[in-house]
Parts: structure tokens; C-alpha cells; sequence
């Protein structure tokens, strides 16, 4: 119906229809479910948490007329198979760390996390206030998707390891697995990086497939189990300050929604985003406590550590400048970064530092 003779009609009173029309919310179209793959296992702390709420949240949001079927790996296609199956559109949306994606484009690894980059708060400031939403949806173009963000890990640990790291030479000839761009840092320091999907880890672990290797943080590494065959913890990491998760939709589907369900798609990641979060933060501390009672040793990379990861992230970062989209991201994502630190420097992180200082912890 044209929207103009729409309203003309019920301005004049119109016919009962008309006015049935009027009040009846616009999603009752009729019901749709949205077959949607994940990189992660069920019940995996943090990741599926974010996966599970996207549901509960679209579904109560559109009451029930939107519902999303949630497929983990293997069930219709393998965790690290949900973007090109998505793009195909053999599944309709995923849920998945974008940085694993580096392979179709290394702009991909800006909805993540990259070296040195952004927390949590930082990502966020730019994806919806900075321009990045629409480079995701400008890549996404490419691959047929319409990008959404939906959780942030916040800031990941440094990760697991059977020794201690004393220097960057003793990441050369190390087993360790890392995805995105972090993962080529390690490289450039002699490291055999593999990404390996996350169900696969504890077993990649405990079997000396893998040396080390980094996951989330202490309430999802609690419960994968690393504590269990490693026991030195570097709490923090260089490579995920503050690690997004992505709800990508086929842009053939995002299409043929209607406005009311794109917006409760949208609205729905933008809630994931800030209970995943604040659950993950919530949670860490007590985690960490229990890691560290199971005798877990937590430690921290020494400085000259820190700028071997800082010259080989540079050297990773510069290597993709040839490509267009992958620049007009970086530079965006920079430009937002300043913006963001001038001011959280003089404010957030100076207070913290009062806090600490006047009050102890």
C-alpha cells in the first residue's frame, strides 16, 4: 500500500480495514526464523552465552514473529565454514570472531580485534559513532553480508603456556595457536601459529599438538579446561584488547526483512554487545581467583616482550596498506582511537589511577 494513501485514507476516517491496518504492528506479516551458524560449541562460557542472548533477544523483542535457529559446528557446517556459508547463503546469518576471516579480507580483522588496537569501549565508539559500521557493510558488500557486531570479550589474556616466556625468542619454533592478525605478530617471531577452532583446544593442548595458546579470558578459559594441562597464564595480551563478536547476516535475507525485523536484528547485537560484556567482566575476577588456587601461575610479558609484539604488529599492519579498503578501515579505526584516548587518558585513566593510589588495588 502506498504509504501517502495510507494515510490520507485514515486521516478521513477510512473503512474498518483500514484502521485494523493501523493498529496492528507492522512484523505481523507473518513469522520468520533465520537459520543461524557459529563458530562456537554449545554451552562454550562467554561466546555461546553472546550466541544464546541474540536469540533470546530477537525472539522476545519481535514477539516470536522473528526467531533465530541456532546451528553449533558441525550441525549444518564446521565452526571456521559459517562466513563462506553465509555469503552462499546456505545459512541465513553467523555468529563468529570476523578476525577469522582474514583469509576472504584482512579489513575483517578490525571487527575483531587487532595488535595494539581498541578496548571494548574504544570498538564501540567507533563502529557506531566513528564510521565503522558502514566499512563493515561496505566489505560486507563485497561477500554478500550485512555486518553486525554482538559481543565483546573485552580485553583477552596473553594466553597459556607450558614455560615461561623470558624473551621474544622463545615464541621461535613455539606451537601456539592465535587467530587473526596477532597471529601473523607471532609469526614474524619464529612461532608455528595454527588457528585452530575453539572446540578443538583442550585437546590440541593436553595431546602437544600445540605448545600454548590464547582463548578469551579467566571465566572462559576456566571453563574450557586449559588449567588442567598448562599452568603459566599470561593475564595480558597484546593481540585482543577488546575482541568484538559478529551476528553477519546473508545480504540477499538482510534485504527481504522488513524494517521492523532489521531493526530488532540491529537494536538485538547492540544489547548483546552490552550484557556480554559487563558478564564477562563481571565474572573474570573470581575466575582468575580460581585458576589461581588450582595452582595456575599468572604473570605478565616483560617490556622488551612488549615491543617485539609493538615492531612486528607495525610490520604486520603496513604489509596490508596496499589494499584500499583495508587502509580506509585502518585509518578510520586510528582517527577514532585518538579521538578516544585524549580524552579517556585525561579522565577514566587518570582516574583509575587516583583509585589505585589513594584506595589500594
Amino acid at each position: 500500500m502506498d504509504r501517502r494513501s495510507f494515510l490520507k485514507t485514515s486521516a478521513l476516517g477510512g473503512s474498518a480495514a483500514a484502521a485494523t491496518t493501523l493498529a496492528a504492528p507492522a512484523y505481523a506479516q507473518g513469522k520468520r526464523t533465520l537459520t543461524m551458524v557459529q563458530s562456537w560449541p554449545r554451552g562454550f562460557a562467554v561466546l555461546d552465552d553472546a550466541a544464546s542472548y541474540m536469540v533470546e533477544m530477537v525472539g522476545a523483542m519481535s514477539d516470536g514473529q522473528l526467531t533465530i535457529d541456532k546451528k553449533a559446528p558441525g550441525e549444518l557446517v564446521g565452526a571456521l565454514e559459517v562466513f563462506d556459508a553465509v555469503s552462499s547463503g546456505q545459512a541465513d546469518m553467523y555468529h563468529s570472531a570476523d578476525y577469522y576471516f582474514i583469509g576472504q579480507h584482512p579489513g575483517y580483522a578490525y571487527f575483531t580485534a587487532v595488535p595494539f588496537g581498541g578496548t571494548a569501549q574504544e570498538v564501540t565508539n567507533w563502529y557506531y559513532h566513528g564510521g565503522g559500521e558502514e566499512l563493515h557493510d561496505e566489505l560486507g558488500q563485497i561477500f554478500n553480508l550485512k555486518g553486525l557486531l554482538a559481543g565483546n570479550s573485552g580485553s583477552q589474556s596473553g594466553g597459556w603456556f607450558r614455560k615461561e616466556i623470558n624473551s621474544a625468542a622463545d615464541f621461535n619454533g613455539l606451537k601456539f595457536r592465535m587467530p587473526g592478525l596477532g597471529g601473523k605478530v607471532l609469526g614474524k617471531l619464529g612461532a608455528s601459529v595454527q588457528n585452530i577452532p575453539g572446540g578443538e583446544l583442550y585437546q590440541a593442548l593436553s595431546s602437544g599438538a600445540l605448545d600454548g595458546l590464547e582463548w578469551v579470558g579467566p571465566m572462559a578459559d576456566e571453563r574450557a579446561g586449559f588449567q588442567e594441562v598448562a599452568k603459566v597464564y599470561y593475564t595480558a595480551g597484546f593481540h585482543e584488547p577488546g575482541s568484538a563478536l559478529a551476528a553477519s547476516v546473508n545480504l540477499d535475507v538482510w534485504n527481504d526483512l522488513t524494517p521492523q525485523h532489521q531493526a530488532i536484528l540491529r537494536n538485538a547485537s547492540m544489547a548483546v554487545t552490552h550484557y556480554q560484556l559487563s558478564e564477562t567482566l563481571a565474572n573474570n575476577g573470581a575466575a582468575l581467583a580460581r585458576l589461581q588456587a588450582q595452582g595456575v601461575k599468572t604473570l605478565q610479558f616483560s617490556d622488551d616482550v612488549w615491543d617485539a609484539f609493538g615492531k612486528a604488529s607495525a610490520e604486520v599492519m603496513d604489509e596490508n596498506m596496499g589494499d584500499e579498503i583495508f587502509a580506509n578501515i585502518r585509518k578510520s579505526f586510528e582517527e577514532s582511537l585518538a579521538n578516544s584516548a585524549s580524552w579517556i587518558n585525561k579522565s577514566d585513566g587518570y582516574y583509575v589511577q587516583q583509585r589505585v593510589r589513594v584506595l589500594g588495588g
